[in-house]
């Protein structure tokens, strides 16, 4: 699976100044990415930072006698021995802080507990005292046996592979002194001879075989105890490393261990100008609040006016509409006006003409009435 990111957040980043070993050197120009990761082969935990140019500025892997500490509420620190420095990490929320921390906390434990089941495996793999007596059996499988010069009245038995290995005697009762058997005649003892040769061969070349089982057994037992003395040896080499790593930084702790009321005093000075600074950072938010409450105003106030813009050139459109109306309406009541002058004149020359005719009647029936009383 290899190395996985398991939790991240975002901190600005700081290292102890190396030289003086009391200031704080930023290694990030903003905020960066500080992530967890898991490393399933080897079972560890690191924690790993990249900055714009994709270098490593923090590159901590997380061991069992770490310790992280919240210095202030948006502030936390460790010392890494292996790199030999002094991480900061400045967050934004004191809530970031506290699950960080958590988590460092958490991750820490299960570093402790994988290095105590790997020592655990180790105590349950055979001891080398163990591969140390299979070694020294097989080596006495191994080591071959003298055969005994025959005694000058000892019978001959053929020349066989049990002959070569050893005899029963040379075997089984290696320590029982051997006494020479008085010769015996040819002609009475030579088929008893033949017959007993015949059997020791037989229960020789079965404990042959049989030895030879044992001896394979031992020998991949030997090979298995020497692959782990090997083992052994290196685990061995690596733990002197880290002891005299652990000794050189117990030294180099002790130096500066003399330096305490410095520290001291130049941590009262940090927390100072880091509370100064965070109540700068809020009154900074505080403003930026306000600037964004005054730019929504203020998009609400141009919107508003965008609106009113367009109702006004509505209103332009229509009062233009009407105007050119009331232009009509004028022209039209001005037409009817010159038509009814025009309709006055005409019905006053009519009145006038209807009275000069109805005068004309008038002296027509005087005249007629004259007439008719004059006849």
């Amino acid at each position: 699976m290899g190395e996985q990111p398991i939790f991240s957040t975002r901190a600005h980043v700081f290292q102890i100044d190396p030289n003086t070993k009391k200031n704080w050197v930023p290694t990030s120009k903003h905020a960066v990415t500080v992530s967890y990761f898991f490393d399933s082969t080897r079972n560890v935990y690191r924690i790993i930072s990249l900055d714009g140019s994709k270098q490593a500025i923090i590159n901590s892997t997380i061991t069992p006698n770490m310790t992280f500490t919240k210095t202030s509420q948006k502030f936390g620190q460790w010392a890494d021995s292996r790199a030999n420095t002094v991480y900061g990490l400045g967050f934004s929320s004191e809530s970031h802080l506290v699950k960080f921390a958590d988590k460092f906390a958490e991750f820490k434990e299960a570093a402790r507990l994988a290095k105590e089941k790997s020592q655990e495996k180790m105590e349950l793999t055979s001891t080398p005292s163990q591969g140390g007596t299979i070694k020294r059996n097989v080596l006495s499988v191994n080591k071959p046996i003298k055969k005994k010069e025959s005694a000058p009245g000892d019978l001959q038995s053929p020349l066989t592979s049990e002959s070569i290995n050893g005899t029963d005697n040379d075997r089984v009762t290696p320590d029982t002194p051997q006494h020479p058997e008085p010769r015996a005649e040819p002609s009475q003892n030579a088929l008893p001879f033949s017959h007993s040769s015949s059997s020791i061969n037989k229960h020789w070349e079965a404990e042959l075989a049989a030895l030879k089982g044992n001896n394979a057994k031992l020998t991949a037992a030997l090979l298995e105890s020497t692959a782990n003395v090997k083992q052994w040896k290196q685990q061995l080499a690596a733990y002197q490393e880290e002891a005299e790593r652990l000794h050189k930084r117990v030294t180099e702790l002790e130096c500066v261990s003399g330096q305490t009321t410095g520290i001291k005093s130049q941590k009262t000075e940090l927390n100072r100008t880091i509370e100064e600074l965070e109540l700068a950072l809020k009154a900074k938010e505080e403003e930026l609040e306000r600037l964004k409450a005054e730019v929504e105003s203020a998009n609400e106030f141009r919107f508003q006016r965008d609106s009113l813009t367009q109702k006004l050139q509505e209103t332009e459109l229509r009062n233009q509409t009407l105007e050119a109306q009331l232009s009509d309406l004028e022209q039209r009541l001005e037409s009817n006006q010159l038509e009814q002058e025009a309709f006055r004149k005409s019905l006053r020359s009519l009145l006038e003409l209807l009275d000069s005719k109805l005068f004309e009647l008038n002296e027509l029936r005087d005249a007629l009435a004259k007439l008719l009383e004059g006849s």
